[in-house]
């Protein structure tokens, strides 16, 4: 049986590995803005898997192109299929969520950074507290990362001093 569709046959499914990166109840999330939207929303970093590359190897070049940051202590905690719209265009990817660590510790007492995409944009990148999280912040996308998020520093708070 053949399955019927109602989007272009030049639409795809993406796949893409994206980073939690977490330290005392606070993520770092990457801001984009939708231009049909005129929306910001928020977003872990990481990005497109190549063709040939595992999710793994995505995530750490992704991290590195970005930031210029080395990352350890990868973990896969979640693969997430997320059916969006962006800039009026409907989306569907699968992405594996990891969670890691950067090598340098100074990273870690930052309040933003600075990253790039692989086109060269430019985008900011800043911590926020889980807690502080309300109807004022901007949509964190995709939808369903938001309970792995709060499940994910719940997890790290038990562990710091």
């Amino acid at each position: 049986m053949q399955a019927t569709s109602t989007t272009s046959k030049s639409a795809s499914i993406k796949v893409k590995a994206l980073c939690i990166f977490s330290n005392a109840g606070r993520i770092l999330l990457g801001e984009g803005f939708d231009p049909h939207k005129q929306e910001l929303y928020l977003r872990p970093l990481g990005g497109g898997v190549n063709f040939g590359e595992t999710h793994l190897h995505a995530i750490q070049r992704e991290i590195m192109e970005e930031l210029g940051l080395a990352i350890t202590d990868l973990n896969l905690i979640s693969v997430i299929e997320n059916f969006f719209t962006f800039n009026n265009q409907a989306g569907h990817e699968i992405i594996f969520v990891y969670d890691a660590k950067f090598i340098d510790s100074s990273v870690y007492l930052q309040d933003n950074f600075q990253g790039q995409e692989s086109d060269g944009t430019l985008f900011k990148a800043r911590w926020l507290a889980l807690d502080s999280i309300n109807a004022n912040t901007p949509p964190i996308y995709p939808t369903e990362l938001i309970q792995h998020l709060k499940q994910q520093c719940e997890k790290l708070a038990k562990n710091q001093p």
